[in-house]
């Protein structure tokens, strides 16, 4: 984990901010939850950018985020790469949990996204968690639910055109997204020049106005049909 510090102590206040945020973490037997922070977990800030865990690497733990967000991505971190989801404080990331489950290599790379605050749980502190009915089916319940997003994912990818998940990508953030040509190309699983070549697409149709780092939705309608299939990109 390339630049993140460890906290000097575990913070008092640790306990109560993981049970709020992870809510399954209530259930846990008195002092399951205290003993496992002691003995087999490390706390870590992370700036943007640091590199948290590597594909084809061993998992160094489980990370449970309590600020900032995580990109798991497929491919190399400084190229061409698919993202997966992003990993948020109250979230889990399923690549690392299928590696320690099934103690393989990562099969993909998690990067921070922002300043990130992290409890890093070591696989023995995992274990002894999901020996608990309750949080076990907590985890296999988010395992399920990550399970269907990736599967939506794959068929995107498989059955989408690029123009489609550009649309697709651009909606749900109101009337303008503050992103750059190259962090939609790194989502997309593309490259830089392609999405451009889109965006421009879209401009001239009236679709959104583009400026620096920032792109305004002129035409939802628009987008959301070709999203859909219903039209093609002009």
């Amino acid at each position: 984990m390339s630049n993140a510090v460890p906290s000097p102590a575990l913070q008092a206040d640790l306990p109560a901010r993981l049970r709020a945020l992870y809510p399954a973490l209530n259930e846990l037997p008195a002092g399951a939850l205290e003993f496992v922070l002691d003995q087999h977990t490390s706390h870590l800030h992370a700036p943007a950018g640091t590199l948290l865990f590597d594909e084809g690497a061993p998992c160094p733990g489980f990370p449970m985020l309590l600020a900032g967000g995580v990109r798991v991505a497929r491919g190399s971190p400084g190229g061409r790469a698919l993202e997966l989801y992003c990993v948020t404080p109250g979230e889990l990331c399923v690549v690392s949990m299928a590696c320690l489950f099934g103690q393989t290599a990562l099969s993909a790379h998690g990067q921070a996204v922002e300043d990130t605050e992290l409890v890093l749980l070591k696989p023995p502190g995992l274990e002894a968690w999901c020996e608990h009915p309750p949080f076990r089916r907590y985890v296999f319940g988010v395992l399920a639910d990550r399970l269907a997003d990736l599967m939506a994912l794959a068929e995107a990818v498989a059955f989408q055109q690029l123009d489609q998940r550009l649309a697709q990508a651009l909606l749900g953030h109101g009337p303008a997204l503050a992103t750059t040509h190259q962090a939609l190309a790194d989502g997309l699983g593309t490259v830089r020049e392609i999405v451009s070549r889109l965006l421009n697409r879209f401009e001239r149709s009236g679709w959104v106005r583009l400026s620096r780092e920032r792109i305004e939705v002129l035409d939802s309608q628009a987008l959301r049909a070709l999203a859909s299939g219903a039209q093609r990109g002009g």
